[in-house]
């Protein structure tokens, strides 16, 4: 059996408080850890917890099996596309499938001889020395994502233990939850105009998802029942539009080389134009329809017309009634 890492700190002896704390980690992470780098930085936190000499963390379709991003630690970098290469021949890969989030050992699967022989071993794994392997899978059913953390050893004379598996098996939902968590965090910092209630996703051209909050989904049933599963059941805005749809808000803004698609219910002032919003902010303000048409640029009567339009559109008739749909909470 692997001994604990050697640390200073005595607690360290006590397995579940180092779990508990790499846990918290995980989570504090998200505030200053980019998110681009979370899975790498996260991998390698794991490692004071669990020995291992590599590890791959990656994300993708389960219909292609092919990964979005992947993070690698102590092996090259293509290697993720060997293994994607090979997954069809690979026997850990149906037991993963039936076993979503629990850790699945190589050894569980096929006997030490059999893997040596076997055409896995030979064309993908012992190139890079890999004789140990503990690998666990999720898949979402509603996004169609599938993420795999496998963790490998070099030394055949050092096997993962039950102890390790339960470990891996206690982490496993808070690594991949904490990689979506830094990574929705850090979006909102870049993007702090969007509404407080939104639900996200990250999604590529294609419309395919990358990441996405649960809430998303829930907005996505609420609104289009008979939605398909794993796809939007609208058509992406421009960047920086907001359209809505039977009753949902929608607005994509550009993230890097995907999309990020924000969506909430519509309240009655997102049925309004941009310049309609811009007029009843000014008014419920306080300022008078020359105050308020100085401050955006345009004339009073313009102002006074856009004003009769949206007291129509919101069935207001007052400004303070205006007022009260702006800032509920102030009544």
């Amino acid at each position: 059996m692997l001994e604990e890492p050697a640390s200073s700190d005595p607690v360290d002896k006590d397995p579940i408080d180092v779990v508990d704390r790499f846990i918290s980690r995980l989570y504090r992470g998200g505030l200053s850890v980019p998110p681009d780098g979370f899975r790498h930085w996260a991998l390698g936190q794991l490692q004071q917890v669990l020995a291992f000499d590599a590890a791959i963390w990656g994300t993708g379709t389960v219909s292609q099996m092919k990964f979005h991003i992947c993070s690698v630690v102590g092996l090259p970098a293509e290697f993720p596309q060997r293994l994607e290469e090979t997954h069809a021949i690979n026997p850990i890969v149906p037991a993963l499938l039936k076993r979503l989030d629990r850790p699945v050992d190589m050894q569980s699967v096929l006997a030490d001889g059999c893997f040596e022989k076997s055409e896995i071993y030979q064309r993908t794994f012992a190139p890079h020395g890999i004789e140990r392997i503990l690998s666990t899978g999720h898949a979402d059913p509603k996004s169609g994502l599938y993420s795999l953390v496998s963790l490998y050893r070099f030394d055949r004379a050092q096997p993962f233990t039950a102890e390790d598996s339960a470990r891996v098996g206690r982490v496993i939902f808070h690594l991949f939850n904490a990689a979506s968590h830094a990574f929705f965090l850090q979006m909102s910092r870049m993007l702090t105009d969007r509404p407080t209630e939104s639900a996200a996703a990250a999604v590529d051209r294609t419309g395919a998802f990358h990441e996405a909050m649960p809430r998303f989904f829930e907005l996505l049933d609420l609104h289009f029942p008979d939605r398909a599963a794993q796809t939007l059941p609208f058509e992406l805005p421009a960047e920086g539009e907001t359209r809505v749809i039977d009753g949902l808000c929608i607005r994509s803004e550009p993230l890097d080389e995907l999309r990020c698609v924000y969506v909430w219910t519509a309240g009655p002032l997102d049925r309004l134009t941009a310049r309609e919003r811009q007029i009843v902010y000014a008014v419920a303000h306080g300022l008078s329809f020359k105050q308020a048409a100085k401050r955006i640029g345009i004339a009073p009567s313009t102002v006074a017309n856009h004003l009769y339009r949206v007291y129509r559109k919101l069935g207001v008739y007052s400004r303070t009634a205006l007022a009260a749909l702006v800032y509920p909470s102030a009544q």
